[in-house]
């Protein structure tokens, strides 16, 4: 392996790193108990209605209206077209479709309602626990996964930087009040995919460097593999940057949250996975014999004969 020169003293600074992930952390905790997330009918029970119109819809107009009647905490967005629009209304105390169809007509006039879709809270509550086991489920096979690839100790490492990035994902939106939808959950497992791969790749190349490097210590091996795959881990991602950027600007209401939550999750999974999971597998001792490969029984006395 040819030699690298250490560009940037990342464990050097891991001190202000853990204070800054700390207070990230406590603001996120505070926000999630505080405020709460604002979940969307997905997990809240309620009905989606797309209406469209002759003419480009007027997105201010409708909300105005929506608000000044019975539904007053509706959500509206653009759906498609400029003529299509996407209503999340809370619980409505009606008998079925027409009546639902008929009371958004009446509030707003011109409007052709083409389609109806209703979430009840059961349903609502069961896609609630659904998402929590899923990711449950998803860091409990990480936990395993890493450990039988390569120690205990940086299982721990990228556990923690995952529930690190979880967890600051969601209060960005607790905080910011954002609706939290099936979408977002589906972009914070996404998340967690994102920045296992990016800690896969720095721990392979710690593992290698552990077992060439043998008279380094395991802070200055850290640092060095950190470095040597610095240019990787930024050019991924800043190039997935560039997409969920075009997505949140271009890519309608929609998706937006979904693209943010993305671009949230990414930003604090690169920064964890240098700063976060390499460090946790330091505090908690790896060592190079943690690494080495183990001899067979009998490579010795096969070696000899």
């Amino acid at each position: 392996m040819a030699k690298t020169t250490d560009r940037f003293d990342f464990l050097g600074r891991r001190s202000v790193a853990y204070v800054f992930s700390a207070c990230l952390l406590a603001a996120s905790a505070f926000g999630i108990i505080t405020k709460g997330l604002n979940l969307g009918i997905d997990f809240t029970g309620g009905t989606l209605v797309e209406i469209g119109y002759s003419d480009a819809a007027d997105l201010n107009a409708i909300r105005a209206a929506l608000a000044s009647s019975e539904f007053g905490e509706a959500v509206v967005q653009r759906f498609g077209s400029p003529h299509e629009v996407l209503i999340r209304l809370a619980q409505v105390d009606a008998t079925g479709d027409a009546e639902v169809s008929t009371r958004v007509l009446n509030v707003l006039p011109g409007a052709e309602v083409r389609r109806i879709e209703f979430v009840g809270p059961q349903v609502g509550e069961e896609l609630t626990e659904d998402g929590a086991l899923a990711m449950l489920y998803a860091l409990g096979g990480i936990l395993v996964y890493v450990m039988v690839r390569f120690t205990w100790k940086f299982a721990a490492g990228a556990i923690i930087a995952l529930i690190h990035d979880v967890t600051i994902t969601v209060g960005f939106f607790a905080l910011s009040g954002l609706e939290f939808d099936l979408p977002v959950m589906a972009a914070i497992l996404a998340v967690i995919g994102y920045s296992l791969n990016d800690t896969i790749v720095v721990f392979d190349r710690i593992r290698e460097n552990f077992r060439a490097m043998r008279k380094k210590t395991p802070i200055e091996i850290v640092n060095t593999s950190l470095n040597q795959t610095l240019t990787r881990t930024l050019m991924t991602s800043l190039t997935t940057l560039v997409v969920l950027f075009a997505l949140f600007f271009l890519g309608g209401e929609l998706i937006h949250a979904f693209s943010t939550a993305l671009i949230v999750g990414i930003v604090v999974g690169t920064y964890s996975s240098i700063y976060i999971a390499s460090a946790t597998a330091l505090i908690l001792g790896v060592e190079k014999v943690d690494l080495m490969p183990v001899e067979r029984e009998g490579a010795e006395a096969t070696t000899g004969t």
